[in-house]
Parts: C-alpha cells; structure tokens; sequence
C-alpha cells in the first residue's frame, strides 16, 4: 500500500464545508484543521452527512463495471453504521494526495482498502458518539449507533448524525489504528446484495460514459496513426483536408509510446465527429516505419519454433536435476502448447475530453489508472501534473486496456493545441483493434517425469515470448513460482526471447488467463500418463496443508485444495468422464477450481454448464455483484478459447477491422447455468475481477479432450 493510502490521525483531518453539506469526511488528505484555509467544523472528504440526514459517500475508484462504486461505499456506510437507503454514491474526482490509490487493475481494490474504508466509517462514528456524549452529559461507553443516529438506551434519547455533524467536527480525530470496528457477526451491509447504483440510468441509456460527453463548444478529434506499429511521422499533406468546411485542425501528436520530440498520431479536429473521420481518406502522411514492417504473426510462429529447438537463452527458476530425473523416470509425458496475442475489444472505444485553459488541463477520462495517465500526460504535453483536473467517467470496458494512457496523451496535445476548446478524440473500431496493447503471444515446450506411483519427480518447461533489450515486455512475464513448479523435486523453468514491434498490455487476468491454459492443461496429460483424473493429481501434488513462500505472496496448498474439493463436490465429479473437464488456478490472491460440462450438438462442442468454487478469503462482500463478476469472467474465458480469438498480424500491420474479426461471445453461446460457490476461509478478503477467469479455459480444453479424444494445445480451441 502506498503512503497515499495510509491512514492516521492527522491525515483524517480536513476542513471544508461545501454544497450545503452538514459535515465532509476525508481518510487521506494531509491537511491538518490548523493550516490555512482549514475550517474547524468538519472531519474528512470520502464523507458528507448531509442535513436531510443523508450521506453521500464518495467512490474513490475507476467503475469499470466490477462494482467497486457500490463496494468501497458499503465498507464506509457499514462502519458509520448506517440504513444503506440512507445512502448516495459520488463518483470523486482523480487525485491520490486526496484519495490514495485509484485503480481498477489487479483485483486490488478489495485487499486495499478493505481496512482503510472501514476506518473511515468507524472513524466518524467514534466522534459522532463522543458529541453526543458530550452534549448530554453521558459516558461515551453507553451510548450506541443505528440508522444514522446515536443512541441513549438508557433515557431513549437519540440524536441524528445531521444534528451532530458540526460538534463532531471539534472532537479529536482517533488513532484509526486503533479505532474499534465492527465484529463480522454484526454486520448488517457487508455480505449483503446491493445493486449497482448505475443500472437504473444504464438500462435509460443515460449518459454516464466517457464517449457520452458533451461540452458547450465541443469539438470531436478522429485520429490518424501508422499502420505498422510504432511508426513515426515524417510528413504530413493536410491542404485538402482543411479545405472541407467544418474541420478546425490538423494536429500531429505523441501517444506517449514512443520518444518525445516524434508524433505518431495525426489528429484531425473538426464540428463534429462524423467530419473528422471522413476527413482522414483525404489526409496524406509519409510514415517512417521500415524498422517495424517485417513483424508476422507466422515470422513469430516460425521463429518460436526455431528457439524451441535449442536451449532456452535463460532460466526462470531450477531445482533439483531435472534432466537427470526425466532420464530415470518410470514415465515421461512431453507437449508443445501455445497462446495468440488478444486485443481487449472493449465496447466503449478509447476516448477522452480535454480543455486547455489558462495554462490548466481540465479532462473527463475513463481510466482505469488516472494517476498514471495524469503522469503520462502531463509529459508529452509539458505541464505540470498538479495543472490537471481529471474527472473520472464510468467505463465501457476496461480488461486492462485502460491503463495504458495513449487517448489521456493525445486528447491532452488535442487541446493544448486549441486551447479554450473542449476536444473529444474518439477512436473508431479499427483504431481500437488495430492500435490496442495486446495480450502478447507464448509457446511452450514441457516434458514432465512421474515415477512409478505416478508421482510428478520431473518438470521442465521452455517458454518463449517477446523481450526488448533483454527483458520482457509488458505482461510477456512468467513467474518463477508457476505452479507445481515450487512443490516438484526437480524443476527447471527457461525462457527464449525474439522482438516483435506490437505494443503489448494487461489482459484481465495478465499471464494468468495464458499460463492456466497451457500448464492445467499439460498437467491433465500428465495426469492420464498417472492413471488419474486433474483433481487427484493435483491433491497429491499439493500435499499438505501449508504456505509456500515465493513470488509476490505465498501460495497456500490447503486454500487450492479447498476449491478443489469444493467444486468436485457441488458438480458430482467421478473422476474422468465423457464431457467434463477441470481446471484450477491462483491469482489475484483468490484461489478457483472450475468445471466445464460439454456435448456435442450439430456437429460442434457446446458448453452446458460451467461450476466455479473460489476462496477470496472470509467475507463476500457484495454478493450479487461477487456472482456476476465470477459469471462474466467465465463467459469472457470461454469466449476466448471459443470463438476463434487472435490477432493476426502482416509485415507489421494487425488485421482485424471489427468484431467480425474477433468475435466476442453472444447470448445464444453462453452456458445455461455458471453456477458459483464462495468457500471462506480465514484470511482477509480479496479481489475478485480476474481470479475466476483462467481456470475455465483448460477446464474447457480438458471436457473436449474427454469427449473427442482430441487434446487441443492452442489457443484458440478447435470446437468440432
């Protein structure tokens, strides 16, 4: 956790009456009452206790649709103890020194705030008591908290929290180290379904998006890059262009992926949209992008192939003697697997608004890091980053693509160049296919040894992807602890690297929905080659209950077996039979074992049922959203081993124009039941966006394996 997100004494305390608001609560600005400006009358800013005895509690987090604008305010409104119909939720605006960290990535949202939130909450309560106690004369100890009022058992006397706001602002901040919270028994909003505070106006279609702005003023931006990625300018011909009535400017500008002083993208700003766009087939750019047009998808295919040949270049991790154990063992199991690079197809394309003024940027952004995309922006157009207002919208989809700031850069330069116009730069559908981050590509080569009782004495894997001077880049990583890697006796983990001139990113579930793929479905062969089904291979393998230290948390042997017998229970599993397949899989801290039920209809595999059973440790929070975001992720797995997912790429240019290309899964495809189990355990709670994502995808390679006889080593899956 960073020092933005930490909470004390002093931090908690801010003054600012505002909008007629009784009392504002903030956790995290370090703002004393005393320094200048302060007033003494309120508390903090994630709160305000409104006169009508209302509470607005701010949502300090990117909505991507994960609901963590619901989530993040019931932590607070449990803690304050108040009727959850007391309730309004705000979107804040992006600032950490404010507000700590806000990102919507890596399932953090939980584990990060699931202490400080609460703080917050109880944190008020604590002196909305201690004014109360003052004001009636009374020993803080005896009184009680209920429905935004504190109680007086003893003589019934209550008082409002509305009523209260203003003395409470003169109490002492406590220790909110210390602060006492609320036992899990009584909690009468955590662990209890709310429903997004957004449906109502996403179901009337009201503007609540990014690409939904309007500004008085506006102007709309259609952008313009090099086919082949990371070309540069060299030359741009824009006499016709400006010759169309309406179109305003043409801007070249860097997308902050490539060196300052270079653009890569042309901006041509015009009245409306649909100018813009139309106004590019008459835009005439020299590119220089000789270096990045010789990259393939078969260059990289062929070229893989080569390096697998040899010995890896580098090794991720060793133990043990692992040629020697593969050369004794009773039996060796070897396979080749590999992955295709993904686009994220979010639904809403990338956009941003941006207003130049007065030497200030004003932007209405939908990202999922603002922190980082305010650093971003704030370089390539020379700006301080303090300049800069960022207003969060909520988003049309992220998966990652949104913490990559390339339309935060270029709407930023947009309106610096046009200063006092708002400017919306809206990518169309092939600009966001074709200039996306993709989840980058991977092939692997295993050998694995058992020895007579079927146990796993062996375990090599050579993987290759993609590296620029030497190191991966962005989301190519494997960990050193993959799985069973840390509990097999001789292990050696090697990696190849080659070059590729595509930008790669985060894909929900970054490497986790690739590695589960590849190494559940390798170790369901190794099972067989046991005389075993997965689960039972995976139970002795995981042995006893323990932590495993390594990587960025330990791994817990008696969590995954928790999930493991979890979901083999709940689906009635057998062991091996015809149309059903396993897969398990940790990331994210939360731990899921998945089965897939498959037939056979009119020639083609057909999902019918998917059973999910995950430990995000000891509390649920919300769970009705808890269920629909395990849900989703499974259809989103599903559809990426399904439907013919890849992004396929010539002499350097990615072709894929629309959903034509890459098809995204329908109503009709989805299995009629994803049913979902929660086994709590006692650790903290955890995030829940990604974890249920990978384990489907070789739980769904491993049912067609079982009623086909077919075993499908790549992504995407065969599905006749």
């Amino acid at each position: 956790m960073s020092k933005a997100a930490i909470l004390n004494r002093r931090s908690f305390m801010v003054a600012s009456l505002a909008g007629g608001a009784v009392l504002t609560l903030d956790a995290s600005v370090v703002l004393g009452a005393s320094a200048p400006g302060a007033q003494p009358d309120v508390l903090n800013a994630f709160v305000r206790i409104n006169a009508d005895n209302s509470v607005t509690i701010g949502a300090k987090n990117p909505e991507i649709g994960q609901g963590v604008k619901v989530m993040l305010p019931m932590l607070i409104a449990e803690e304050l103890d108040l009727a959850w119909e007391q309730v309004i939720i705000e979107q804040t605006d992006a600032d950490e020194k404010v507000y700590g960290i806000q990102t919507a990535g890596g399932s953090s949202a939980t584990p990060r705030n699931w202490l400080p939130m609460r703080q917050v909450g109880a944190a008020a309560r604590a002196m909305l008591i201690a004014a109360a106690a003052k004001q009636w004369g009374v020993d803080a100890a005896t009184l009680s908290t209920a429905r935004g009022a504190v109680l007086h058992k003893m003589s019934g006397k209550s008082l409002t929290y509305a009523s209260l706001a203003k003395a409470a602002s003169a109490e002492t901040p406590p220790d909110l180290a210390k602060v006492a919270l609320k036992d899990p028994t009584a909690f009468s909003i955590i662990g209890q379904s709310k429903v997004g505070v957004d449906v109502p106006k996403i179901i009337k279609g009201e503007p609540l998006f990014g690409i939904d702005m309007r500004l008085p003023g506006l102007v709309h931006a259609a952008v313009v890059k090099c086919p082949s990625h990371g070309g540069t300018v060299v030359a741009i011909d824009d006499a016709a262009v400006k010759a169309i009535p309406g179109v305003i400017a043409v801007v070249a500008v860097n997308s902050g992926y490539v060196p300052l002083g270079k653009s890569d993208t042309v901006l041509i700003v015009a009245d409306s949209w649909w100018k813009a766009s139309k106004a590019r087939e008459k835009l005439a750019v020299t590119w220089d992008d000789s270096a990045v047009r010789g990259f393939s998808t078969a260059g990289y295919e062929k070229d893989a192939a080569g390096l697998l040949a040899h010995a890896p270049q580098t090794s991720l991790f060793k133990a043990g003697d692992a040629d020697a154990a593969l050369a004794n063992a009773a039996k060796v199991v070897k396979a080749d697997y590999e992955y295709p690079f993904l686009a994220h197809a979010t639904l809403e394309p990338q956009n941003c608004t941006a207003l130049f003024k007065d030497g200030k940027l004003e932007m209405w952004a939908p990202s999922q890091s603002p922190g980082n995309g305010r650093a971003e922006t704030a370089r390539v157009c020379g700006i301080a980053p303090e300049d800069m207002t960022i207003h969060l919208t909520r988003i049309g989809g992220g998966f990652g693509r949104r913490l990559l700031h390339d339309f935060m850069a270029i709407a930023g330069q947009a309106a610096k160049a046009l200063p006092g116009k708002p400017v919306k730069v809206l990518y169309d559908r092939t600009d966001d296919f074709r200039h996306d981050f993709y989840r980058p590509a991977g092939w692997h080569r295993f050998s694995a040894g058992l020895d007579a009782s079927g146990a796993i004495v062996a375990l090599k894997d050579h993987f290759v992807t993609f590296a620029k001077d030497g190191k991966p880049i962005r989301a190519a990583e494997m960990a050193a602890t993959e799985f069973p890697g840390p509990v097999v006796p001789n292990v050696d983990y090697g990696v190849s690297y080659m070059a590729t001139n595509l930008a790669t990113g985060w894909l929900r579930a970054p490497t986790s929905n690739a590695m589960a793929f590849v190494f559940q479905g390798f170790l369901d062969e190794v099972a067989e080659a046991a005389g075993l089904d997965l689960p039972e291979l995976m139970r002795r393998t995981l042995g006893a209950s323990r932590e495993i230290p390594g990587g960025r948390v330990p791994f817990h042997t008696g969590r995954a077996r928790g999930v493991i017998d979890a979901v083999c229970k709940s689906a009635g599993w057998k062991g091996r039979e015809t149309g059903r397949g396993f897969g398990f899989y940790f990331s994210h801290l939360g731990y899921f074992a998945e089965v897939v039920d498959v037939t056979i209809a009119d020639g083609a595999v057909k999902v019918d049922k998917v059973w999910v059973a995950g430990d995000i440790g000891s509390q649920v929070i919300n769970p009705i959203n808890a269920r629909h975001q395990v849900q989703g992720s499974a259809i989103e797995g599903l559809g990426q081993a399904m439907l013919g997912q890849k992004i396929v790429q010539e002499t350097g240019v990615v072709t894929a124009e629309n959903f034509g290309d890459f098809a995204l899964m329908r109503m009709d495809g989805v299995p009629r039941e994803i049913a979902v189990e929660f086994v709590k355990t006692d650790f903290p709670p955890t995030g829940l966006g990604e974890p249920a994502l990978p384990p489907v995808i070789p739980a769904l390679a491993n049912a067609i394996y079982s009623i086909t006889g077919k075993r499908h080593r790549r992504l995407p899956l065969e599905m006749i």
